[in-house]
């Protein structure tokens, strides 16, 4: 792999009582998994997780600016692209996701590189297009784990969860995203003034070269090659990050701003073409 994927740089992220990448380090009272998993009425929700449907979705107004949103080691980073789609965005950053969306000030269209939609059982479809269509970056998209796994208390229930309602086990590193995961499965339960969208930015990149990018995220001619493919749609990245933010999350989140202000004008795809809909209510599509 030549690549590092977005999520593997937020395996250093500590919670309190947490290992790394947010993953609960296990009890001495023994291995958990199947005897945590039984001890659980059937059918209960599990700690944490959020309860009622999706908010309204927001009308889209072509004359305002737009938000494209990236996960950091801390929090997030957003680029803030102006109603033209042209230019420099303007970068803010903020631990929580409503936090630097409030810093955004007001906006039409969000786009963010984290999953909008947990599957109940199975792999989205989202995901498993992305990925084919990525080829030999298809580690960029994250196989976003199942609902119940990723409110699971511990990452061997976790892991017994996903064989079971997926066929395969979870990575750690998905499940160490799951604080991200959560937040944003959260945030979708009201009614937000701005429409809210997911996206891949690698398959941004993808699409404005016309083939997925070889060169290492995070290298020099990584970040050059991404800034120039932005480049070609008159999006041009700042020089400079926000301090503790890396120079690939920066370009992530103007790439998701570029996806964003796609979907405002009607210009953007959806993977796949028919958003999949969950038990919950929530959609799940990537937009291009």
């Amino acid at each position: 792999m030549n690549g590092t994927p977005w999520w593997r740089r937020l395996l250093s992220v500590f919670e309190p009582g947490e290992g790394r990448g947010g993953t609960p380090r296990a009890s001495s009272a023994g291995s958990p998994g199947k005897g945590a998993r039984a001890a659980r009425p059937a059918g209960a929700p599990r700690p944490g997780q959020p309860k009622g449907r999706p908010g309204r979705l927001a009308s889209i107004d072509p004359a305002l600016p737009v938000l494209g949103l990236a996960v950091t080691r801390s929090g997030w980073v957003g680029a803030v692209l102006d109603p033209s789609g042209h230019g420099t965005p303007h970068l803010v950053d903020g631990v929580t996701l409503e936090e630097v969306v409030a810093a955004a000030g007001t906006v039409t269209v969000v786009a963010l590189d984290v999953p909008v939609g947990l599957p109940d059982e199975g792999r989205r479809a989202a995901d498993v297009a992305a990925r084919k269509e990525l080829g030999g970056q298809a580690s960029a998209v994250l196989t976003t784990p199942v609902r119940e796994a990723v409110y699971a208390a511990t990452f061997g229930e976790a892991n017994a969860i996903s064989r079971e309602k997926v066929g395969s086990g979870l990575s750690q590193q998905a499940y160490g995203l799951r604080r991200r995961i959560m937040e944003v499965d959260a945030y979708v339960r009201q009614d937000l003034p701005f429409r809210l969208v997911e996206v891949v930015p690698e398959l941004v990149y993808t699409d404005l070269s016309g083939t997925p990018l070889t060169s290492r995220r995070g290298s020099a001619e990584g970040s050059r090659q991404r800034r120039e493919a932005l480049a070609t749609a008159g999006l041009y990245a700042p020089t400079q990050a926000p301090v503790g933010v890396a120079t690939d999350s920066m370009l992530d989140a103007c790439a998701a701003a570029l996806t964003a202000h796609r979907v405002k004008n009607g210009q953007a795809r959806s993977i796949p073409d028919e958003p999949e809909t969950y038990s919950d209510g929530i959609t799940a599509a990537i937009r291009v």
